[in-house]
């Protein structure tokens, strides 16, 4: 772009986007006179998931909107919790995130995760198909116009990544009510019923099982309950919502 110019500021929330040098306030920022402040934005570097409002000279514009020269534009970050409206709050992510999908699982919390790479189109379609909020840290798959809805993760630690996406949409917290595996939902299930999918070991051990409804894997609270727990706690403490004994 190299024609009118206009003055663009990034939330410093947003700058991380942004090459080093343009995450100043007040970056000079020529422009074609007639592509949208969407686009813009976009080529500054920052995928419009993450974009709250946009202010132009004070009065806040739609992304369709195509600035003046001289006018300075403010982009300012998501409100949180974040409002998704159009679909019941749930969400699918990409092959990176396995870690996260696992435990927001663990939480109750509706999350779709592909074992294997399937590629952005298809995730994309999905994400369309199901009206999914596609979680994700690849820029260029989040700029896919086809998408529900979609947010950028963060950070690469999954304990950060659970905070950054409880924090962002508030979803409602039922632990221990979805399968890890495949996120269908789990119901009680007695010894008799489970144990011809059991070792002798855990049949002996353990009397509380509870079963998938949709790959009737099989849970009870073995050697890694307690760091599980944890998870569950940490999240019910700060997020809200009610673990289940």
């Amino acid at each position: 772009m190299n024609g009118p110019g206009i003055h663009l500021t990034l939330a410093p929330e947003l700058r991380l986007f942004a090459p080093p040098a343009r995450r100043a306030e007040r970056v000079p920022t020529a422009t074609d006179g007639a592509s949208s402040l969407g686009h813009v934005v976009e080529s500054a570097g920052v995928p419009l998931t993450e974009v709250g409002r946009l202010l132009v000279d004070g009065r806040e514009e739609p992304f369709s909107y195509v600035p003046r020269p001289g006018e300075s534009v403010e982009v300012l970050g998501v409100d949180r919790p974040q409002q998704v409206a159009g679909a019941p709050l749930r969400f699918l992510l990409d092959v990176h995130l396995g870690t996260l999908a696992r435990r927001m699982r663990l939480l109750g919390v509706d999350a779709a995760y592909e074992n294997e790479d399937i590629g952005d189109p298809a995730l994309a379609t999905r994400s369309a198909d199901e009206r999914r909020v596609l979680l994700s840290r690849d820029r260029g798959l989040l700029r896919r116009r086809e998408i529900f809805a979609g947010a950028y993760v963060y950070s690469d630690n999954p304990d950060e990544q659970l905070r950054d996406v409880l924090g962002r949409f508030a979803p409602a917290l039922a632990p221990w009510t979805r399968c890890t595996a495949c996120n269908g939902t789990l119901r009680d299930a007695d010894k008799e019923s489970v144990g011809d999918r059991l070792q002798s070991g855990t049949h002996r051990s353990y009397d509380v099982f509870a079963q998938c409804t949709s790959c009737e894997r099989v849970y009870w609270r073995g050697a890694h309950h307690a760091r599980l727990e944890r998870i569950v706690t940490d999240a019910v403490e700060e997020f809200g919502g009610v673990a289940a004994p």
